[in-house]
C-alpha cells in the first residue's frame, strides 16, 4: 500500500454506507465542518484518513474515495459499546462538560478504549510515510498521539480537541488522568477551541507533571534523555461559510423561509434552538425562560413562537434516554397550558434536516437561542451569522459556549440564570433593526473572515513550524 504525507485519524471516517447504487461503491460524503476543512488538503497531498466505517462488524479494505486514501477501522459491537458509548461519551463527555451529568468510571471501559486506540494508532503509523504528518481528531482518541510517537518517532503529530478541557479540580477525578494526559502529549501540537481550555490543559500537566510550560510549550522529557515540545494552544474552529452564503442567497431557500413562517402563523418573533438532544445544550434551562415568559404574560403565544430542532443522539446512553423524557414532558405542559387553536407555543421537532432546510429556518428566525452550558465551540452560532445578509435577526449566545469569545457582538447570557435569560429574550425581541443591524455586520465579518480554511491552515501551519524547529533540533 502507497504511504501517505499526511493522515487523518478521527473517530469516523468522512463517508457514510449509503448501500447499494449511491456514490462510489455504495459510499457517500458525510455532511460536516471537519470534513469540509480538511477535503482540499487531503486532495493536495494525497492525504489518507483513518476512521471507523460507521456499522458495527463491518471489515473493508482501504479504498479511494474523491481522491482520499480511506482506512477503515473495524469495531465490533462490543467495543462500541465500551469504547464509543462507554467511556468516550459517558466518562470523558460528561467530564469534559463540568460534569452537568454524572461520568460514570469503569475499568472494562477505560480497557476497551485503550485498546481500540492502539487500534487506530496502528492503522495510522502502517500508512504515513516516512516524515510524514499525522493529525489526529477529538477525544475518542486522546492516547494515539503518544502510541503514535512511540511507533514512529520520525512523525509530526497534531492534535485537536474539539469539546472542553476541564478545570483541574474536576479533572483530577479522572482515575486513567496521568495515562491521558501522557497521550495528549504525545503531540507536537495540541490544539483547542478557547483560550482557557488549553491553560486548563497546560495546568493540569503543571500538577501532575511538574514539567515546564511557557508561553504554551511544554518541555516533556522523553525515557532516552531527550525532550520533545509540545505545543499547547487555542485554534477555535469555525465554518465553511461561504457554504452557507450561498445557500441563503437562493430563491427556493428564501422561498422556504417564508413557508415556513406563515405554517407558524406569521407571528411577530420566531426563537429557534437548533441542537443534538444533549443534556450540555441548556434546551432545558431555555424551555423554562420561554414557559416562565408565557406565563409571567411578557409574550403571548399569538406573537412569539419557539422552534425547537432537538436532533437525536446518543440514544443508547441513559442520560440521553432520561432528557429526551423530560424534554418532551416540559414541551408538552407548556403547550397544553398556552396553545390555542391557530398558534402553538412550542414547535418541537426530534429529527436532523439537511443543510437548506436549516439555513431556511436560520432564516425565517427572528431570533437564535444558543443557551448552551458548557460546549467547545457551538457552529450553530456562526451558521446563523453566516446565512443573515440581510444583517437581520438576534443571536442570543451563552457565554460558556466557545462561539462567545468570539462573536463579541452577540447578547452575552448566563443561562443558569433564568430572570436574565428571560430579560435577554425579551431585548432580543425589541431590538430596533438598526442594532440588529449594527451588531449582526460585525460578528458576520469576524465569521467570514475567520472560517473553516482559515482554522485549518493555522493548525497544519503550527504543524509545519513544529516540524521545523524538530529538524533544526536534530541536526
Amino acid at each position: 500500500m502507497t504511504q501517505a504525507e499526511f493522515v487523518v485519524v478521527a473517530n469516523r471516517l468522512p463517508v457514510d454506507n449509503a448501500g447499494p447504487g449511491e456514490g462510489e461503491d455504495g459510499w457517500r460524503r458525510s455532511p460536516g465542518g471537519l470534513v469540509t476543512a480538511l477535503e482540499p488538503v487531503m486532495k493536495q497531498t494525497d492525504g489518507a484518513w483513518v476512521g471507523w466505517p460507521g456499522q458495527a462488524d463491518l471489515d473493508v479494505e482501504p479504498f479511494d474515495f474523491d481522491g482520499t486514501r480511506l482506512i477503515p477501522v473495524a469495531l465490533s459491537a462490543d467495543e462500541i459499546e465500551k469504547y464509543y458509548e462507554g467511556f468516550s461519551n459517558d466518562t470523558i463527555w460528561p467530564l469534559y462538560h463540568d460534569v452537568i451529568a454524572a461520568p460514570r468510571y469503569r475499568r472494562v471501559w477505560w480497557d476497551a478504549y485503550v485498546r481500540v486506540n492502539r487500534r487506530f494508532a496502528e492503522a495510522a503509523a502502517d500508512a504515513v510515510a516516512e516524515g510524514g504528518t499525522v493529525w489526529v481528531q477529538d477525544y475518542q482518541l486522546q492516547l494515539v498521539p503518544k502510541m503514535l510517537r512511540e511507533m514512529r518517532p520520525d512523525l509530526t503529530i497534531g492534535y485537536f480537541h474539539h469539546i472542553p478541557f476541564p478545570a483541574y479540580g474536576l479533572y483530577s477525578q479522572l482515575p486513567w488522568r496521568r495515562l491521558v494526559l501522557e497521550g495528549l502529549l504525545g503531540a507536537d501540537v495540541i490544539g483547542f477551541q478557547r483560550v482557557a481550555d488549553a491553560g486548563n490543559f497546560a495546568r493540569a500537566v503543571r500538577r501532575l507533571f511538574r514539567y515546564e510550560t511557557r508561553a504554551g510549550r511544554i518541555t516533556v522529557p522523553g525515557d532516552d534523555g531527550t525532550a520533545h515540545i509540545a505545543l499547547a494552544k487555542a485554534f477555535p474552529i469555525s465554518i465553511a461559510a461561504e457554504t452557507y452564503i450561498e445557500l441563503a442567497k437562493k430563491p427556493e431557500v428564501q422561498a422556504r423561509a417564508r413557508e415556513i413562517r406563515e405554517g407558524l402563523g406569521n407571528p411577530k418573533a420566531i426563537l429557534l434552538g437548533v441542537d443534538r438532544l444533549d443534556y450540555t445544550k441548556g434546551i432545558r434551562h431555555r424551555l423554562k425562560a420561554f414557559g416562565e415568559l408565557l406565563e409571567d404574560g411578557r409574550v403571548a403565544v399569538d406573537d412569539v413562537t419557539l422552534v425547537q430542532v432537538a436532533s437525536p443522539s446518543r440514544e443508547r446512553v441513559e442520560a440521553y434516554v432520561q432528557l429526551r423524557d423530560e424534554i418532551e414532558l416540559t414541551v408538552a405542559r407548556i403547550n397544553g397550558d398556552h396553545d390555542t387553536f391557530g398558534h402553538s407555543a412550542i414547535r418541537y421537532l426530534h429529527q436532523g434536516y439537511p443543510r437548506e432546510e436549516m439555513v431556511a429556518l436560520f432564516l425565517a428566525a427572528d431570533v437564535m437561542l444558543v443557551t448552551a452550558l458548557r460546549d467547545g465551540m457551538n457552529l450553530v452560532a456562526k451558521e446563523y451569522v453566516a446565512t443573515r445578509a440581510d444583517n437581520r435577526g438576534v443571536l442570543v449566545l451563552s457565554e460558556f459556549a466557545g462561539a462567545a469569545d468570539e462573536l463579541g457582538s452577540a447578547l452575552k447570557v448566563n443561562p443558569h440564570d433564568i430572570d436574565t435569560l428571560k430579560d435577554t429574550i425579551i431585548q432580543a425581541i425589541e431590538m430596533p433593526e438598526a442594532e440588529q443591524s449594527r451588531r449582526m455586520r460585525s460578528m458576520r465579518k469576524r465569521v467570514i473572515e475567520h472560517d473553516v480554511k482559515a482554522w485549518s491552515a493555522s493548525f497544519l501551519s503550527a504543524l509545519d513550524e513544529a516540524r521545523t524547529a524538530k529538524e533544526n533540533r536534530t541536526r
